[in-house]
C-alpha cells in the first residue's frame, strides 16, 4: 500500500515526544480507556495506546498532535438504526465526510445519534469514541479511503488516548467489517479499484 504524497511514512511505533503509553493495568486511566485497551490486548494487537498530552476532540486535532495527515485519523462516526435501535458505527478518514445516503445503501434507514445515545450504546464520549471495546455490538463499515495510508489512527475511549493500525488490522479488529464507499466525493469504481488493488498487494510491515 502507498500512501498519498503528503502522508508522512511513519513507523507505528515511533515514538512521540507528544505522549505517554497506557499500560493494560494502569488505574490512572478512565474506564473506557482501560476498556480499549482489554480489548485491543485481546485480540492481539500488538501496537500500544498512547496517551496525548491535550485533548484531541477533532480529527484535526488528533492529526496536529500526532504530527500525521487528517486522512490518517480514523474517526468513528455513529448512526442510529431506525429499524432496531442498533448502532452504527461508520470508521471513515478524517478529511471525508460521510455519505449517509450511501451508508443507508448497506444498513436500512438511519438517524442521528445525540450523546446520550451514544454514550448508552457504546460507553464512549463523543470526542474519544473508539472503533474498539463497545458495550453493544454495533453494526460496522469501513470507509475504504483509509486504504490510501499504510498506518491510521483511532480514538481509544478518550479524546487523549489514541492507537495505531493499518486498515487492515481495523477491518481483523471490527469482525472483518466491509470496506466500501461510504464518503462523499468517492467515485464508486476509482474505490473498487482501491480496494481490489490493496487485496492483491502483499502485506505491508509498518512496524
Amino acid at each position: 500500500m502507498s500512501a498519498v504524497p503528503d502522508a508522512p511514512m511513519d513507523p507505528i511505533d515511533r515514538p512521540l515526544s507528544s505522549t505517554s503509553l497506557v499500560r493494560l493495568d494502569d488505574p490512572d486511566r478512565p474506564e473506557p480507556v482501560r476498556r480499549v485497551v482489554a480489548e485491543l490486548a485481546a485480540q492481539g494487537h500488538a501496537h500500544p495506546v498512547h496517551w496525548l498530552d491535550v485533548p484531541a476532540r477533532t480529527a484535526q486535532e488528533a492529526a496536529d498532535a500526532l504530527g500525521v495527515s487528517l486522512g490518517q485519523i480514523a474517526k468513528s462516526v455513529i448512526f442510529r438504526r431506525r429499524a432496531d435501535d442498533v448502532a452504527v458505527l461508520v470508521v471513515t478518514a478524517g478529511d471525508r465526510r460521510v455519505d449517509e445516503a450511501r451508508v443507508v445503501e448497506h444498513t436500512g434507514p438511519i438517524g442521528r445519534a445525540d450523546a446520550a445515545y451514544i454514550k448508552a450504546q457504546t460507553g464512549f464520549s463523543i470526542g474519544g469514541v473508539s472503533p474498539v471495546g463497545h458495550l453493544n455490538r454495533p453494526v460496522v463499515l469501513v470507509d475504504a479511503s483509509l486504504t490510501r495510508f499504510p498506518v491510521i489512527w483511532a480514538a481509544a475511549g478518550h479524546p487523549c488516548a489514541v492507537f495505531p493500525l493499518s486498515p487492515d488490522e481495523l477491518v481483523r479488529l471490527c469482525g472483518g467489517a466491509p470496506v466500501l464507499a461510504v464518503v462523499q466525493g468517492v467515485v464508486q469504481g476509482v474505490v473498487q479499484a482501491v480496494v481490489q488493488a490493496v487485496v492483491q498487494s502483499p502485506p505491508v510491515d509498518a512496524a
